[in-house]
């Protein structure tokens, strides 16, 4: 079974690695939306995988950093491209969701990152 859960942030952030005239070396912002993903067994019990609860109180203190602030001056996101923010957000869950088998970032409605963490 299969769980996704999204989330939205509200950022700021240039891409400094790219050539100068790169329109993305510029500083611009995004809505960017974040789908967390666990994957297990179904309790039959509870009915349930995991609570929903307890992906957002994971991702809480992460979006804390993100919503809202300039991306290049978290620690860790000094070249905050989408694949540097999935991997940034997935290294920061893992350890407190062990069933987190996916990050999806998207910085546009066209335009999105599927992480899948380092052992696939």
């Amino acid at each position: 079974m299969q769980l996704r859960k999204t989330f939205q942030f509200e950022a700021a952030h240039l891409l400094p690695l790219l050539p100068e005239a790169h329109k993305c070396r510029r500083l611009h912002g995004h809505s960017f939306k974040v789908e967390v993903v666990v994957e297990g067994p179904c309790d039959p019990q509870l009915g349930w995988v995991m609570d929903y609860a307890d992906i957002t109180k994971a991702f809480r203190p992460l979006w804390e950093k993100l919503d809202h602030y300039h991306l290049n001056d978290v620690p860790g996101l000094e070249n905050p491209t989408s694949e540097n923010i999935a991997i940034w957000i997935w290294n920061r869950l893992q350890p407190q969701l062990p069933l987190l088998t996916e990050i999806v970032v998207a910085e546009t409605c066209t335009a999105q990152c599927i992480y899948r963490g380092p052992n696939r």
